[in-house]
C-alpha cells in the first residue's frame, strides 16, 4: 500500500526528533519514497546525514540550499507528494501552518501541497494545552489536516501528561489508512475476533492453544484502512492495539461469546479469526494443584460454539485452522455454523501457521465455490477476505 508512494516527512526541533529517523526507516522499508525536510531547529537534534542514510534520498534542510537537485524545492516536493507527514510537529510549526506563514522550507511546502497533511505533535503538556495551540490546531482541522496524537506519558521535562509523540507503528498505520486505495467500508461496522482463549485449571494454570492473534489483528487493520468502524475482540495476546480500532479484551471462551454477542448488535460483518478453546475443565480448582507422583486427571466439558450461536443480518466469516482434511472439515463448518464464507488454512504448512506474518488460505463460500490464495501476508489475506465480504454486502442490498 505504501510501495512507490511519495511521502514528504517534515521534522521539527524536538527531543522526539530522533524518533523521526525510525519513521523514515520504516516507511522506506515499506517501499515508500521518503523526502525529508528538516527545520533549522531539528538539525540541532539530528543531522541530515542520518536521514540520507536511512532513505537513500536527498534531505532538504534549507529553502536556500544551492546544492539541492530541485529547482524550486517546495513546489516540486509539494506537487510530487502523495502525503505529507510532520513528525514531530512543534508548537511553532503548528502556528506557522495555521496562519499560512511561509518563512521556512517546511511551511512553504505545506502551503504549496494539495496532498493529505498529517500532523503528529510533540511538546510539553502545558504548551499542548495552551489556548493558542488549541486554536491553531482547530484551524488546521477545519482545513482538513489530520492530527495523530499526542499521547500521554513521561515528557522531556520529567512531568507526565499529554505531549508525547505517538509510536512509529501508529504513524505508519495512519499513512497507510490515508493512502488506502479502497474505502468501500465507510459507514460499515465490522467485528473481528482474534487470539485464543484460556480455560483455567487452577489459579496459575490453564488450557489454551498456540493462536497468536496476528491474523485477526491484521484483518482489523485492513478493515480500518478501508474505512470501517472496527471492534476487535481479543483473547490474551502480546500485540499492541491497532490505531483507531476499538479493542475488547477477554480471557475465556464464555467471556469471548458474551463480548461478541454485544459487539455484533447492528454490525455489518463478523470475521471470526479467533481460536476459542473447544473444551474447558469441568471444575477449576480454587487453589494451585500440587505436583503428585500419581499424575493429574482433568475432566473436560465442551464450550459453546460461539459463531454458531451468533445470529443477525450480518455477514458471517469463519476460520478453519486444520492439520488434515482441510477442505472437508471447512465445508462441514460452513453448514454447522451457518457461515457465508470460511477461510481454511493448514497450520502445519511452512510460513502459514501460528505466530508468523504470512498465511496460505483457501476461501470456500456457502455455495461450495473455492478460491485458493497464494502465500500472502496476513494483512493481504485480510484484504482478500474483505473483498468477498464487500461483495456479499453489496449483493444483499
Amino acid at each position: 500500500m505504501l510501495e512507490e508512494r511519495r511521502i514528504v516527512l517534515g521534522v521539527c526541533g524536538s527531543i522526539a526528533s530522533y524518533k523521526a529517523a525510525d519513521v523514515a526507516s520504516k516507511l522506506t522499508q515499506a517501499g515508500a519514497r521518503v523526502d525529508v525536510i528538516l527545520t533549522e531547529s531539528a538539525r540541532r537534534f539530528v543531522s541530515p546525514l542520518t536521514f540520507r542514510a536511512l532513505t537513500l534520498r536527498p534531505v532538504y534542510p534549507d529553502m536556500f540550499d544551492e546544492s539541492s537537485p530541485l529547482a524550486e524545492q517546495h513546489v516540486e516536493l509539494a506537487r510530487g507528494a502523495d502525503a505529507m507527514l510532520i513528525a514531530p510537529a512543534s508548537a511553532t510549526t503548528i502556528a506557522r501552518l495555521a496562519h499560512g506563514m511561509a518563512d521556512d522550507l517546511l511551511a512553504l511546502t505545506a502551503l504549496a501541497t494539495t496532498a493529505p497533511l498529517l500532523i503528529a505533535p510533540a511538546m510539553d503538556s502545558q504548551m499542548w494545552e495552551h489556548a493558542a495551540t488549541r486554536a491553531n490546531c482547530a484551524l488546521l482541522r477545519q482545513r482538513g489536516a489530520m492530527f495523530i496524537g499526542p499521547e500521554e506519558g513521561r515528557l522531556a521535562s520529567g512531568r507526565t501528561g499529554a505531549g508525547r509523540l505517538v509510536s512509529t507503528d501508529v504513524l505508519v498505520a495512519a499513512l497507510r489508512a490515508t493512502l488506502a486505495e479502497k474505502h468501500d467500508f465507510r459507514g460499515r461496522r465490522v467485528v473481528v475476533s482474534a487470539g485464543g482463549t484460556q480455560e483455567p485449571v487452577d489459579p496459575v494454570r490453564f488450557i489454551g492453544n498456540r493462536s497468536s492473534g496476528k491474523m485477526g489483528f491484521a484483518i482489523a487493520e485492513a478493515a480500518r484502512d478501508r474505512g470501517a468502524e472496527v471492534t476487535l475482540v481479543a483473547g490474551p495476546v502480546a500485540l499492541e492495539t491497532p490505531w483507531r480500532v476499538a479493542r475488547v479484551d477477554v480471557r475465556t471462551t464464555a467471556e469471548m461469546a458474551a463480548a461478541l454477542m454485544e459487539a455484533t448488535r447492528g454490525c455489518d460483518a463478523l470475521i471470526m479469526a479467533a481460536a476459542p478453546a473447544d473444551f474447558r475443565p469441568a471444575h477449576a480448582a480454587d487453589h494451585k494443584i500440587k505436583r503428585s507422583a500419581e499424575g493429574l486427571r482433568i475432566d473436560l466439558v465442551p464450550n459453546e460454539d460461539i459463531i454458531a450461536g451468533l445470529q443477525g443480518g450480518f455477514v458471517k466469516v469463519g476460520f478453519a485452522a486444520e492439520t488434515q482434511d482441510m477442505r472437508e472439515n471447512a465445508r462441514a463448518k460452513i453448514r454447522t455454523k451457518g457461515l457465508d464464507l470460511i477461510a481454511a488454512n493448514d497450520v502445519s504448512a511452512p510460513q502459514a501457521g501460528f505466530a508468523v506474518d504470512t498465511n496460505l488460505v483457501t476461501l470456500i463460500d456457502k455455495d461450495g465455490a473455492v478460491e485458493e490464495l497464494p502465500l500472502l501476508t496476513k494483512y493481504e489475506v485480510g484484504n482478500r477476505i474483505l473483498d468477498r465480504v464487500a461483495a456479499l454486502l453489496a449483493s444483499r442490498e
